[in-house]
């Protein structure tokens, strides 16, 4: 039998401060909120205590941030997806955002180990005058570790409602998208970052941010591989693909960090969880 989990998170204005309430059933919590930046923006820490999900787990997170109201939601460790018997995993995340609310979605990485069969599907609704930025990094299987990414599948579903939907289905045994220059090239890394508002930004600004972050990747190991685009006009992707974790985590934090300068005039305040 499968360990379903279910996480609400709910942010508010009062004030000068973003309140949050949450509730959960299953293992699925909140391990600390913080303000690093001061009383308007919460910084929650995501856990899962198990440390994986396997065939048969589900594991939800819904979140709403209200009008006024700034939420960064992060994890302290990587997400792992282990080998199944047979029962597929799942992980989904819906979001809500507000006129006037902002959202950060930042995790830490997702490692689908060989032979799991995982679904990984986020959903983030945008009211007019909300926005956020968020990321995605997956690494299929641990190359650095000798574990290739040989069976089993990966299942990725990134959706902004009538905006841009991005859908995946990777397979271990699919060498020609794996390994073709035409495909990942041999990289077993994939990472993606937007920022997304919910109405159509303005051609200028939308244009800062391509810039920012062309200009991040133009100097980076990673510049052959990743690319930035916008492609509707309430949203900004930048893509990348890499051998490992690490410079794909470096490259999305720099433009995370421009980002958030260019688009809201806020200086780059990493999680404390990422640098232990």
């Amino acid at each position: 039998m499968g360990w379903p989990g279910r996480l609400e998170l709910n942010y508010r204005r009062d004030g000068d401060r973003t309140l949050a309430h949450d509730r959960h059933s299953g293992p699925l919590r909140v391990l600390q909120s913080l303000y690093p930046e001061g009383n308007g923006i919460c910084h929650h820490v995501l856990v899962h205590p198990p440390g994986g999900i396997v065939g048969g787990d589900t594991l939800h997170i819904e979140a709403t941030v209200r009008a006024g109201a700034h939420a960064l939601i992060t994890t302290p460790s990587a997400t792992r997806f282990y080998r199944s018997a047979g029962e597929a995993a799942l992980q989904s995340v819906a979001a809500r955002i507000d006129d006037g609310a902002r959202l950060e979605w930042l995790p830490l990485e997702t490692i689908c180990h060989s032979a799991a069969l995982a679904e990984n599907q986020l959903r983030f609704e945008i009211a007019p005058g909300g926005e956020m930025m968020g990321w995605d990094v997956v690494a299929l299987g641990l190359p650095a570790s000798g574990e290739a990414f040989e069976a089993g599948h990966y299942a990725q579903r990134i959706e902004l409602p009538g905006v841009w939907l991005e859908r995946a289905t990777i397979r271990g045994d699919d060498h020609r998208l794996l390994d073709s220059p035409l495909g990942f090239a041999g990289h077993r890394v994939l990472a993606t970052l937007w920022f997304a508002a919910g109405a159509p930004m303005a051609p200028e600004r939308r244009e800062r941010l391509l810039d920012a972050a062309r200009e991040q990747a133009s100097g980076h190991a990673l510049a052959r591989t990743a690319g930035c685009s916008a492609p509707h006009p309430e949203v900004v992707v930048l893509r990348l693909l890499a051998p490992q974790v690490e410079p794909a985590m470096k490259l999305l934090s720099a433009v995370w960090a421009r980002w958030r300068e260019v688009g809201w005039g806020l200086s780059a305040v990493a999680p404390r969880v990422w640098r232990t």
